[in-house]
């Protein structure tokens, strides 16, 4: 199943996929077989995923490999070898035990994709803390409710992200204690909260470090999604969930040894864990960290200046590009690429077909959930792609449709669920039992036994499946907006804005949007004496950007004195988007439909 180095073979420009034969791995494949291609911890001490993504290497070829190369914003290059990164993690782990941290507590990490996001989330997974990552562009309500959700003993953050966004906080948060500051800062105290300089913790610290016993079902990461209503849920992986992240690193994203892999997902989100951290240290590969933003001409630079193998993106990075047009990547020896896939948000197949006529590469479309902790559905690299299909569930995954109910939801209340046939839309659901199956909702346990009915895990995605076995989103079943491939809860924008003095009411919704898939649209209503101007438009749109940060505001603000509601009171956020969305059922798509698209 996973692949050994394809040196030889990368030199006459064919490497063999992983997974020659889909319908052979998915009789064959078992989880027991997957987790015996890890190491486990010396003398039978459990599974570490830290371990499993360093300091396995140690004994074997890769020690000295790149295990991660970093792009300044400059575009100055530097490198950490896998031994390098061991010794570094071993620091940031006697470090934690310095400072009285305990395994299980919980180390939050908000810094930005720089060298010390990395060896602080490892270096935590070796003390057997839980590890959960922020999102450094939240804004600081976003960044406090996660804090204190999370029970949080620890924030590694920066220095100019601790000013901005964080000192504010600290007198609302009694159980963090301790914030490492990257970016050189003297101890102090603030509050009742101790901080401390990252590089000097590091330097008092030895580098060598014995990991503790670790049970594959002892916590590792704590994740945060949005929902429709109430506060972000927190989902609970465990360490064996390193399992799934080395079989789909080989499986779904075809890496090899000596492959030089790019995700560009941010640390601060599943993906850039799972995938940006976790899968492509496992297999020893060489992970490409890019520390500036977007920019279509710096991307295709790094991909041709790296010599990048395999390159995970997303939808709305894909669009960003086709809008940059075809003549930028023919400026570029692209020859290297030779697996480009997506995920975050369904990829339309317009797009797929672009990368197949602009890079020579078509792309591989993924799915998955913070729940599910690693990829379920996937175009594999040898099978035929089927533009703006999910794909076919991962060996060792089974999938199904099934039907819905009057409130748009699979399970009856007796806990049935009923399968449907192929090309019947349906709530798409995972049979439990995956190793990186998310454990609970901190704190939450009605809500973690809400997703399950029948012996499947129930996504809340809308699908169908056609007769070959692919898998097509069809939507949402509930109100959660997908922008940018970020997971963004209405009620949590709704709450911010209701507390401006001047806005009374509030529903919000996704817009549909061409590049981001979809925007955040808030329909307000003022309060008396309030005009609805441009400048109150403005304030409003300011407000929640500086309380929520740019990736989660409304970027839209419509005023509306008659907001639907429900006979108790809510509002209707369904009817909104209907409202919003019958203009444009009356005009004609200027675009063409891919003749391999579904219905």
């Amino acid at each position: 199943m996973i692949g050994a180095s394809n040196s030889e073979l990368r030199q006459r420009g064919t490497v063999v996929p992983n997974m020659a034969d889909y319908g052979e791995a998915r009789a064959t494949f078992s989880w027991d077989a997957a987790r015996a291609c890890l190491d486990g911890l010396p003398g039978g001490r459990g599974l570490n995923i830290a371990y499993e993504a360093v300091d396995r290497h140690l004994a074997g070829p890769r020690a000295n490999a790149a295990a991660l190369r970093f792009v300044a914003r400059s575009s100055e290059v530097s490198e950490l070898t896998y031994r390098d990164l061991a010794a570094l993690t071993n620091r940031f782990a006697n470090g934690l035990r310095s400072l009285g941290v305990r395994r299980g507590e919980r180390v939050f990490v908000m810094t930005g994709p720089i060298p010390a996001l990395y060896v602080a989330t490892l270096g935590a997974l070796k003390n057997v803390n839980v590890v959960s990552p922020l999102f450094a562009a939240f804004g600081p309500e976003p960044i406090r409710q996660r804090l204190a959700l999370g029970d949080a003993r620890v924030l590694v953050t920066t220095e100019a992200l601790l000013r901005r966004k964080v000192a504010g906080l600290l007198d609302s948060l009694p159980a963090l204690e301790d914030v490492i500051v990257v970016g050189g800062r003297s101890p102090a105290t603030l509050g009742g909260t101790r901080v401390w300089d990252y590089d000097a913790l590091l330097s008092a610290a030895d580098d060598t470090f014995e990991i503790g016993p670790t049970a594959s079902d002892d916590a590792a990461l704590l994740h945060y999604t949005s929902g429709t209503t109430g506060a972000p849920k927190g989902a609970v992986h465990v360490h064996g969930a390193v399992v799934v992240h080395h079989a789909t690193g080989a499986l779904a994203l075809d890496l090899h040894p000596d492959d030089v892999y790019w995700c560009t997902a941010d640390p601060g989100w599943v993906t850039g864990t799972s995938y940006g951290i976790i899968a492509p240290l496992t297999h020893g590969v060489t992970s490409v960290v890019d520390e500036g933003g977007f920019d279509a001409a710096r991307w295709y630079g790094i991909l041709e200046s790296q010599q990048v193998n395999v390159w995970y993106t997303a939808p709305t990075a894909v669009r960003m590009l086709m809008r940059a047009g075809d003549d930028l990547p023919r400026r570029h020896d692209l020859g290297a690429l030779r697996l480009v896939a997506s995920v975050g948000e369904p990829l339309n197949a317009e797009a797929v077909l672009w990368g197949e006529r602009a890079w020579g590469r078509p792309i591989h479309d993924t799915w998955w959930q913070t729940e599910t902790g690693g990829i379920m559905i996937a175009n594999f690299a040898s099978m035929p792609i089927r533009p703006g299909s999910m794909g076919r569930p991962v060996p060792g995954v089974d999938a199904a449709i099934l039907a819905c109910g009057e409130d748009g939801r699979a399970a009856a209340r007796d806990g049935s669920v009923v399968e449907v046939d192929a090309d019947v839309v349906g709530e798409l659901a995972l049979r439990s039992g995956w190793p990186s199956m998310f454990r609970a909702y901190l704190h939450d346990d009605t809500r973690y036994a809400d997703s399950f009915a029948g012996g499947w895990y129930l996504t809340g995605d809308l699908a169908r499946r056609d007769a070959d076995g692919y898998y097509w989103f069809v939507g949402r079943a509930d109100d959660v907006i997908t922008s940018a491939g970020h997971l963004i809860g209405p009620s949590e924008v709704e709450r911010v804005l209701l507390q401006h003095q001047a806005v009374v009411d509030v529903g919000v919704i996704g817009r549909p949007d061409p590049v981001a898939g979809e925007v955040v649209k808030a329909f307000v209503t003022l309060g008396p004496g309030c005009a609805p101007t441009e400048t109150m438009r403005l304030e409003l749109i300011a407000w929640g950007r500086t309380h929520l940060g740019a990736a989660v505001a409304p970027r839209e603000i419509a005023f509306d004195d008659h907001l639907p509601h429900t006979p108790s009171g809510k509002v209707m956020r369904r009817l909104l988007k209907e409202r919003e969305l019958l203009p444009a059922a009356d005009e004609p798509s200027n675009v063409e439909p891919s003749p391999l698209a579904p219905g």
